[in-house]
């Protein structure tokens, strides 16, 4: 799929939004209050059943700022990317997201939801985060842990759940300027139910390797992206509203050397139909994602001078497909119930030359396939008492895996070297969870909670190899699930303007999916071809387990315009391995540091705010044999903000203030990929204008 199918669609999108009558959206007296059930929101007309405050869940809400959405969560301390690079410079296929030390490689153990729509990368599992700058964002939530039984599987680390912004007529927009050149801008319009929203970002880019490395092939990593959302609300009647939203975007990046260049895009459609003021509660959902993916892969020489094409992945196009179906019976103010199906479906394959002479390929392989979800869930709430609250859900999930094909063959005279067709696989999948919380006293509330969630093997995982630096990594179309069983204890203090939140925890991931080293180069390996000598072959493969137990705490103060907030989490996580992969028994697993802490301050005055950010993160691994060590990294942010008038705001800002070196990659021979180094942004906001007469 090229980008221009992708315009095309998104104008067709915005075409049909515009078909949806625009009525005028409700006031905030008609929106009524909102019922808290299980930790998940909707609007009700009415009375609050808030359960006073309890929740069962290990949450955390974030305030949505005007960062992006991959900045917003780097605040939870605990929650990662496989590598500390962000996406201005880290590969798009590297940047899945988990917590509690469930890693492994770089799929996603964390769920992204977006409005109830699932939002990972159909095909690999990872997120495309510049995907998200044009989105206008109301509320960002965390929940830790499994057993979220109403999101179903890859939420085995936990979910974040993200809501858009309730309508409101306004006019905003943005523009940013900072070094490498770089620009960010976005702009975005809503009227009566209507929003349409719009970014664009690009940079020269820094180099991302450690200085004393550089060779004659390194040079900015540069990089270009842009978005659009489209979302319309709309009543169909005095019960039920009709939701829809369409986003399309474009990410295009280079790693800072030739044949590093890689491009995500895609578009999402969905329209969700809500009953939000019958007795009987409920909601219909339906979505598309269409993605295509590109990306080239270069061997780098002695030295850094010189690089050779060795893959190019010229097109990884796949489909997410999906419904969703919840009805909430009506019962008393002390009990809810939700009651719902689910159906996912994920097509997509991986169509790459390798083997080259120059840049004359000699192989191609197309490989590829399907899986399908379908569960049914029911989870309920009950006030024992005043102070005591139970919940209890569970949920039975069908997966398959089908049609499954890895086909390779020369290109010069077409001749087939091998055509493979894999036996289509299905099983049953449980998702659970048991849960209380007690309101000791009015500020202090405890919380205990056991559960389990279960994974599928992304297609990328079954079908595609991919290199990083000399090192090369094989598919394995024999992968199994993932399951998971966990459990936590927490306490939560709040008092007037203080609070303070922690939770111990511990989780066994069975056959955990790790990057597992086969063998050192110089040779040929299958799905990979040819590694050299500095170089590792390695396999995506099944460990026995990975066993994480940890412990976070938060803690937050505000006193007139003055805020303090800190956070902290220690993750001690191990494998154990047998087998093939018996070397790695008692290692920790790849890109998991023990210790992970965030500070935050910010001052909003009428005039001038200001902010610093303080960002720890401990040392880790970045291979499964923890030979490659990354050291910690401690970054600094700080910004100022002045307010010109009441709609205009000028911003002043910079990342990682004290330039210190944050390594995401070792690339071998003391050569280390790095994340963002210092810099600096002037920003000039425009917002809050009303404009409706």
């Amino acid at each position: 799929m090229q980008k221009s199918i992708i315009y095309s669609i998104s104008a067709i999108a915005m075409g049909s939004a515009l078909i949806f009558p625009a009525h005028a959206s409700e006031t905030e007296a008609e929106r009524g209050n909102e019922i808290v059930f299980a930790d998940l929101r909707i609007n009700v007309i009415g009375k609050l059943y808030d359960v006073e405050g309890i929740s069962t869940h290990s949450v955390e809400e974030i305030d949505v700022s005007q960062d992006g959405l991959e900045k917003n969560l780097s605040q939870i301390a605990g929650l990662q990317q496989f590598r500390r690079s962000d996406a201005r410079s880290a590969h798009p296929t590297s940047q899945g997201i988990t917590m509690r030390g469930l890693g492994g490689n770089a799929s996603s153990r964390t769920l992204l939801i977006l409005d109830d729509v699932p939002q990972a990368d159909p095909f690999g599992g990872w997120v495309a985060w510049p995907g998200y700058d044009a989105v206008n964002l109301g509320r960002i939530k965390i929940l830790k842990g499994a057993g979220l039984v109403s999101m179903g599987q890859g939420a085995i680390a936990g979910a974040v759940e993200l809501e858009s912004l309730q309508e409101r007529d306004h006019i905003e927009a943005s523009l940013s300027y900072g070094n490498e050149n770089s620009i960010n801008a976005k702009a975005s319009l809503s009227q009566k139910g209507f929003s349409v929203s719009g970014s664009y970002a690009r940079g020269d880019g820094f180099v991302p390797i450690n200085k004393s490395s550089r060779g004659l092939i390194d040079r900015g990593a540069k990089y270009e992206q842009a978005g659009i959302a489209i979302r319309q609300v709309a009543p169909l009647s005095d019960k039920v509203e009709l939701q829809a939203n369409m986003r399309a975007f474009t990410d295009n990046r280079d790693r800072g050397f030739q044949f590093s260049d890689n491009e995500n895009s895609g578009v999402d459609a969905s329209i969700r139909l809500v009953d939000k003021f019958s007795d009987w509660q409920w909601s219909a959902l339906s979505y598309v994602q269409i993605r295509d993916f590109s990306t080239r892969f270069g061997s780098v020489g002695a030295g850094r001078n010189s690089v050779n094409l060795v893959l190019d992945q010229y097109n990884v196009p796949s489909t997410g497909l999906g419904a969703k179906f919840e009805i909430r019976p009506p019962l008393n103010d002390n009990a809810q119930l939700r009651i719902g199906a689910e159906w996912r479906r994920t097509i997509g394959e991986t169509k790459e030359n390798f083997f080259f002479t120059g840049l004359t390929p000699a192989r191609n392989r197309n490989a590829g396939g399907q899986s399908d979800v379908f569960g049914a869930f029911v989870e309920g709430n009950v006030n024992v008492t005043d102070a005591l609250l139970i919940s209890i859900g569970g949920r039975a999930d069908h997966w398959s895996m089908n049609n499954g094909f890895r086909k390779e063959i020369n290109i010069a005279d077409g001749s087939i070297r091998n055509d493979e067709i894999f036996a289509d696989r299905s099983g049953w999948a449980g998702t659970a969870r048991a849960g209380l919380a007690y309101d000791v006293t009015y500020d202090l509330k405890f919380r205990a909670s056991a559960y389990t969630g279960w994974r599928l093997p992304t297609l990328n995982e079954l079908y595609r190899p991919f290199r990083v630096g000399a090192d090369a990594t094989a598919a394995n179309e024999a992968l199994r699930p993932e399951y998971v069983k966990g459990a936590e204890l927490g306490l939560d203090y709040e008092r007037d303007n203080f609070s303070v939140s922690g939770t111990i925890f511990t989780n066994k991931l069975d056959n955990a999916i790790a990057n597992v080293t086969i063998s050192n180069g110089p040779g040929n390996f299958p799905g990979v071809g040819f590694v050299s000598g500095a170089g590792v072959y390695r396999q995506r493969q099944n460990l026995k387990a990975t066993q994480s137990n940890g412990l976070e705490m938060k803690a937050a103060y505000n006193f007139n315009n003055v805020s303090l907030s800190a956070n902290y989490a220690y993750v001690d996580a191990e494998i154990e391995a047998v087998g093939q992969s018996a070397a790695l028994d008692g290692l920790r697993p790849a890109q998991v540091p023990k210790h992970f802490a965030n500070a935050q301050m910010e001052y909003d005055g009428n005039k001038i705010g200001a902010s610093i950010n303080i960002k720890y993160l401990g040392n880790q691994f970045d291979d499964d044999q923890n030979l490659d060590l990354l050291k910690d990294a401690l970054s600094v942010d700080a910004a100022i903000k002045i307010n010109l008038s009441n709609n205009l705001r000028l911003e002043f800002s910079g990342e990682n203030l004290f330039n210190k070196e944050i390594q995401a990659a070792y690339l071998g021979g003391g050569v280390f990929e790095i994340a963002t180094p210092r810099s600096y942004w002037m920003t000039i906001r425009l917002g809050g204008i009303k404009y409706d007469k």
